[in-house]
């Protein structure tokens, strides 16, 4: 599995998910994907309710939240910056729009959640001394983020101008790459909106796509995308009780 940059400033750096229920999230996506979970803390300073962190071998691999009143549940990428503040300003000016926060303070980090030119949300993650130490590429982990947009050529200016990305298109298929300082950092699809909505998804790699979508099904979730092979992996979509969804792929071969 290729190893990414997950820790550099302007890269996705985690994911988490708000929930209308956190322990019941922690219910459904602990066993599917053996996580433990940590002790719950605090929101951060402007968001209300418990924070559970979730971790395999002791090391941090995302984290579920509780989500604000009347809103449904959303899986959220996290793009490093230096200074949320600044990172705000550079997006308004680049035709992004702020929802929400900054969020957080001191060793915690800083956390504000903004629309792309394009209108899909995203989290700035300004992370502070508190930043743990993270796993991933590896089974039940995340494996990669994706950006589901009606315009790329407009999120192609948009994530050029805030992170220094570059569209790299691939061969005979339907998704090109996010490339920085030449490393992949996302993959980007066009949609129309209607069929695909245009969100942030977050795919996480497991040894068996078939297997956990079973698993999936056992635990009260469902199936939005059937287990199916695709260029280079096998990959599911599958949502959670609360509605919810994540894709998960495996390696073909």
């Amino acid at each position: 599995m290729t190893i990414r940059d997950t820790r550099s400033v302007g890269v996705p750096g985690k994911v988490d998910t708000f929930q209308p229920d956190p322990r019941a999230a922690m219910d459904f996506y602990g066993p599917l994907f053996g996580w433990s979970f940590d002790d719950p803390t605090p929101m951060p300073a402007g968001l209300e309710g418990d924070y559970y962190t979730a971790r395999i071998r002791g090391r941090q691999v995302a984290g579920i939240g509780q989500a604000p009143p009347s809103s449904p549940p959303t899986w959220n990428t996290h793009v490093r910056v230096d200074d949320v503040g600044e990172a705000l300003a550079r997006a308004k000016h680049e035709g992004g729009t702020r929802l929400a926060g900054p969020f957080g303070a001191g060793p915690d980090g800083v956390l504000a959640v903004v629309a792309d030119a394009t209108g899909v949300p995203f989290c700035l993650w300004q992370a502070g001394e508190s930043d743990g130490d993270g796993l991933d590429d590896e089974p039940n982990t995340w494996a990669m983020s994706s950006l589901h947009t009606p315009d790329v050529e407009r999120a192609r200016a948009f994530y050029g101008a805030m992170f220094n990305w570059e569209l790299e298109p691939v061969p005979n298929a339907a998704f090109s790459l996010w490339r920085r300082s030449g490393r992949v950092v996302a993959v980007v699809t066009a949609t129309d909106g209607v069929a695909v909505p245009p969100h942030w998804s977050v795919n996480f790699a497991v040894q068996d796509p078939d297997s956990i979508a079973r698993h999936a099904v056992a635990l009260g979730g469902t199936i939005l995308m059937a287990p199916m092979d695709t260029p280079g992996f096998r990959s599911a979509v599958i949502g959670d009780p609360q509605g919810g969804f994540i894709a998960v792929s495996a390696a073909a071969g």
